[in-house]
């Protein structure tokens, strides 16, 4: 009788370090993705050459700055987001090459698929707009956002609280768990279909086909929703950024 043992959910999202185990500098295989997603960006616009007819390195920093800079930038904040470009490009490599790891050979695993990196993100998002927000408008940001005008006094009773809540407090966990959530249950369908696979292989060959040909759709599948969580991200980093801007927007 075919026996199924799948991982548990701690071994599929816990690694053992690599080094100083159970130090608080303890560093693993999430720690390590997460290294590579910050100083890869980095070299590749160290590496990348100004030139006139563009190549190599340059065509594919150059092609993700203009997805940035056009399809969130120009789409959302207009030509005041511009200031902006560094941070939103920063963020959206650093998610995106986090995020592809899944699919990997080795490495198969997403960073984000642990919260810290997309609640280390969200926080940095929800600094950034505040400040933003304080930067432009004074405490005028802040009356705006609890009391928004055109609403009667009486009603403010209910809207404050709400905005609060809304603007100041659960932004940057939805943010959190929208990133997370979505790369663990990517992650934990890839290992499902993966074990599926082999287990079927054990028990007869020809049945695994079919487990592998959803496991390998899948992955392209997983290739593509690591592209669109790092891009919904910094939409709405683009999108908090930019009320922050104008409070009366």
């Amino acid at each position: 009788m075919l026996a199924l043992e799948f991982p548990s959910i701690d071994n599929l999202v816990k690694w053992p370090a690599i080094f100083g185990e159970g130090e608080f500098y303890s560093f693993n295989k999430i720690g390590l993705i997460s290294v590579i997603a910050f100083v890869a960006p980095t070299l590749l616009f160290l590496l990348s050459r100004k030139e006139l007819v563009p190549s190599g390195v340059q065509n594919i920093v150059e092609g993700v700055v203009g997805f940035v800079d056009k399809q969130i930038i120009d789409s959302i904040m207009g030509p005041k987001g511009r200031p902006y470009l560094p941070l939103l490009l920063s963020i959206f490599m650093f998610i995106f090459i986090g995020n592809i790891f899944e699919v990997i050979p080795v490495f198969q695993m997403p960073a984000n698929a642990r919260i810290a990196n997309p609640l280390l993100m969200a926080l940095l998002v929800w600094v950034v707009y505040i400040g933003v927000g304080l930067k432009h408008n004074g405490l005028e940001y802040l009356k705006a956002s609890l009391f928004p005008p055109g609403v009667p006094w009486i009603m403010y009773i209910i809207v404050t609280p709400i905005e609060l809540i809304s603007t100041f407090i659960l932004r940057p966990f939805s943010m959190t768990i929208r990133l997370f959530a979505n790369m663990l249950a990517g992650h934990i369908l890839l290992v499902t279909f993966g074990v599926l696979t082999i287990s079927m292989w054990e028990l007869f060959e020809v049945a695994s086909i079919l487990p592998f040909s959803v496991l390998v759709l899948l992955t392209g599948f997983e290739a593509m929703v690591s592209f669109l969580q790092a891009f919904i991200f910094t939409l709405l980093a683009a999108v908090y950024i930019d009320s922050s801007l104008d409070v009366h927007h």
